[in-house]
């Protein structure tokens, strides 16, 4: 695309700053769970694993690579001297970046205080109070990007939110994509599933945003999701290369379930993930120095009676140590989110959600995925969850930042001039604060007895399904420049020509 087009594509965004910030800055401190000697033993342990064990790397490039920089390669195992991945690191990763969205005004900066909150990744079902649980379709799909866009709790579109299995596996990322960049204007994350996918990312991000834009700033970030135990598998590295050689944000990622693909303790997990993502980040360095990277963790605990994976027991511990070895590495960091096993929005979505949202925040998260409506471990996203969610991450939201001790906010006027046994209910200081001095949730429901019961009585589920009704209703497409909305069309019309229909 020209220098001339680029610029007619910027100045067609929407220059209208939201009334929620694009992102949130936090002030509550966060919270180290191990003290030095503890959180030492977990880094030296994971040195040891690169060291003695090493990891397998299924992937020429990245052997090239690695080889290149001196590390002892035997086939596809690939062993480390102490501290080499560390010091990639720190020496050329960002401690934080900006996503640059489509419309400048919703940019995300991630890393350092900022909090990005990020929807549901990749669920194969959806479901909801009038929506019997079934395959996602991309109508599906499109309707959770116009909510992720509409909710000012989201900060970001994500990826796939649900996959819409109605589109072949080798051509859905191309809609995905579209998607993302024409029903919303928020940032989102790119198809990681094949290289040839990710290239097609790129390509379209370079049509939306401008070849030279995207050269030398990102605008897409992409979650390479490591095959734990101590495998970088091809699939995820062909990604990881195509982003990291663009400058576009990888999330690295262990994917791990104690007791299977990860020692049952804390402290064992901890160490063989942060091996894992040593690896992979220090990978996105040796693919092009000062590519933004995000230390990224997704753990799950196992029941030993079923096998079934589970989101509620100690491994949430993990979360801290996670959150805390990343402050050490001096990168952002990626963990979430508001997930439960739960089959249905009820109190145990209610319950397991918000602990680990709250574990989550209290890890420091920067870039929050799954923060809405995931049930069943992930395979479900939920469109009532997804709003019922929004409201608790409003909440947490305002928790995130500092308490006002100006002598406006000290009321000491107020408080003399009200006096004992006064009211302040219409005190000049309430009102000029009582539109926003409370956090005002969009589903929840704080009416008396009598008032929720004359109005239906309905519970969470029923009152975040009118309120999706009447937000997709009230829904409407931001701008996009036709001349570049004609561009993404026509490609990927000719590359849907060009690839098979495949399910598999």
């Amino acid at each position: 695309m020209s220098e001339r087009r680029r610029r007619r594509t910027k100045s067609s965004h929407t220059d209208t700053v939201a009334d929620q910030p694009s992102y949130l800055t936090r002030t509550a401190p966060t919270y180290d769970i191990l003290n030095e000697e503890q959180i030492t033993a977990i880094e030296a342990a994971a040195e040891d694993i690169l060291h003695n064990i090493g990891v397998q790397v299924s992937h020429e490039p990245s052997l090239q690579l690695l080889r290149a920089a001196g590390c002892n390669v035997e086939g596809e195992r690939v062993t480390f001297e102490r501290g080499f991945c560390r010091k990639l690191i720190t020496e050329n990763a960002p401690s934080e970046f900006t996503q640059h969205a489509r419309n400048p005004a919703k940019s995300v900066r991630i890393g350092g205080n900022s909090l990005v909150m990020v929807p549901v990744y990749g669920p194969p079902f959806v479901a909801a109070t009038d929506i019997e649980r079934r395959y996602g379709t991309l109508e599906d799909f499109n309707t959770f990007v116009k909510l992720a866009h509409m909710a000012p709790e989201m900060h970001h579109t994500g990826g796939p939110i649900c996959e819409p299995t109605d589109v072949p596996v080798s051509k859905r990322h191309l809609d995905m994509n579209y998607g993302h960049l024409a029903l919303s204007d928020k940032c989102f994350m790119g198809a990681v599933t094949e290289k040839s996918r990710a290239e097609d990312t790129m390509r379209m991000c370079e049509i939306a945003f401008g070849k030279d834009f995207v050269d030398q700033n990102c605008v897409v970030s992409a979650l390479i999701n490591l095959n734990s135990p101590l495998v970088l598998d091809e699939t995820m590295l062909d990604a990881a290369h195509v982003y990291a050689a663009a400058g576009q944000a990888c999330v690295i990622a262990p994917f791990m379930i104690a007791g299977a693909s990860s020692p049952t303790t804390v402290a064992g997990s901890a160490a063989q993930a942060l091996a894992e993502t040593l690896v992979g980040m220090a990978l996105t360095q040796l693919i092009r120095p000062g590519a933004p990277v995000i230390y990224g963790f997704m753990m799950l605990g196992m029941s030993m009676k079923s096998g079934s994976p589970i989101r509620y027991d100690e491994t949430w511990k993990s979360l801290l140590i996670a959150g805390q070895l990343a402050r050490r590495l001096g990168v952002p960091f990626r963990c979430g989110g508001s997930s439960s096993n739960s089959k249905i929005p009820d109190a145990q979505a209610g319950w397991e959600g918000a602990l680990y949202m709250m574990f989550s925040m209290l890890a420091g998260v920067n870039f929050f995925i799954h923060a809405t409506g995931t049930l069943e471990a992930g395979l479900v996203a939920n469109f009532d969850k997804f709003l019922i969610d929004c409201d608790m991450l409003g909440a947490a939201a305002r928790m995130m930042t500092e308490v006002d001790t100006s002598p406006n906010a000290l009321a000491l006027d107020a408080i003399a001039e009200i006096g004992p046994a006064g009211n302040f209910l219409t005190a000049a200081h309430t009102m000029e604060r009582y539109k926003t001095a409370f956090y005002v949730p969009s589903n929840a429901n704080g009416d008396s007895f009598e008032q929720w019961n004359a109005e239906g009585s309905m519970d969470a589920a029923e009152r975040a399904m009118h309120r999706r009704k009447q937000m997709l209703s009230e829904y409407q497409r931001p701008p996009m420049d036709p001349e570049v909305d004609a561009a993404l069309i026509e490609f990927i019309s000719r590359r849907k020509a060009a690839l098979p229909d495949t399910f598999a």
